[in-house]
């Protein structure tokens, strides 16, 4: 006689495998479609152009600036030194030695190229990448300070602290990220900077006015998850803090905060993700970030279907990182 639950249990799998084939199926049929729709514009796919905006191999040139011939050709190892000499005027030239494209007393005018040297460079999708990592990581460790204390302010007995909080938090909330980075950039930027600039100090880039207003965009709703998160702690937990002789702060900073951020990892995961994304609005303020960068290759390139395959794909390589950093912090975390 067969035993109870076995049925079910084979029942459970066949049930499982069934809707594992469904997706499979949904997917291979979205590819298949995509493929279809692709193949019926009248567009020319150039994929073989993409690796360039990756890295490339870029030709740099040494030109002569006067016109006179060449006094002599110094090789040391791989490098050579190009002395032109003519109307009193020598000029000297350091280039690899393998790239020297003149002889010794050959006549040369402004403009003559002198030598070669071809080397490895980036490209603008992994600078507008690099670009993007870099004002994120930023954004999310300011972030991260901005929401810890206007949380903790949000939840004081302090009236001026707490109403400080709550007016921070609602006007950030209640404000599209786009409108607050024009305000950064145009009027607090402006502002700031001609201040600085009739001190003589110098301007603060762009770049910096993007960074804080991700920071105060991120900071209001990181400050809201850390609000939920101390006053999900149980008030038993404080009252056993300070029967123990901690203050306010010590109960906070031993006891309840470290088990608040435990509840509050997944929701940032979701924030900081969001974070990315968001970043891409920086492009309207000069911040050339990985969209921005799409942009401007789409325009010179006329190919727009790949790029902006290949930007999305990106982003998820980021996001999809992030996501499984973050998983594997909250594991740890609750293993503790």
């Amino acid at each position: 006689m067969a035993l109870p639950g076995k049925i079910p249990r084979a029942r459970g799998r066949g049930y499982y495998y069934l809707w594992v084939g469904v997706f499979f199926v949904i997917v291979i049929g979205l590819i298949s479609m995509l493929s279809y729709a692709t193949q019926k514009i009248d567009y020319t796919w150039r994929w073989y152009r993409i690796p360039q905006y990756f890295v490339y191999h870029d030709q740099v040139e040494y030109v002569a600036e006067i016109d006179g011939e060449v006094e002599r050709i110094d090789r040391k190892g791989e490098t050579a030194t190009v002395v032109v000499s003519g109307l009193g005027l020598t000029e000297t030239y350091e280039m690899p030695a393998a790239g020297v494209q003149v002889d010794k007393g050959q006549r040369i005018y402004p403009g003559d190229i002198l030598g070669i040297h071809g080397r490895w460079r980036v490209g603008i999708l992994i600078q507008g990448l690099w670009l993007t990592l870099k004002v994120s990581a930023i954004a999310i460790v300011f972030g991260i300070l901005i929401g810890l204390f206007a949380g903790l302010f949000r939840i004081s007995d302090n009236p001026a602290l707490k109403w400080s909080a709550v007016t921070y938090i609602e006007l950030i909330r209640g404000s599209p990220l786009l409108v607050q980075i024009f305000i950064w950039y145009f009027v607090l930027g402006t502002l700031i900077n001609s201040l600085l600039a009739k001190g003589g100090i110098v301007q603060v880039p762009p770049l910096w006015f993007g960074v804080a207003a991700l920071a105060t965009f991120t900071g209001a709703y990181v400050a809201e998850m850390v609000r939920a998160g101390i006053q999900s702690i149980h008030r038993g937990q404080t009252e056993a803090s300070r029967s123990l002789g901690m203050n306010y702060f010590q109960s906070m900073r031993y006891v309840i905060v470290p088990q608040a951020l435990r509840r509050i990892i997944p929701p940032l995961a979701g924030q900081f993700i969001s974070l990315i994304k968001d970043s891409s609005l920086l492009g309207i303020i000069a911040i050339r970030e990985l969209t921005k960068a799409t942009r401007e290759v789409v325009t010179t390139s006329l190919q727009p279907f790949e790029l902006w395959f290949i930007c999305a794909l990106l982003y998820l390589v980021l996001t999809f990182s992030l996501s499984m950093l973050l998983q594997y912090v909250e594991r740890r975390t609750l293993a503790q």
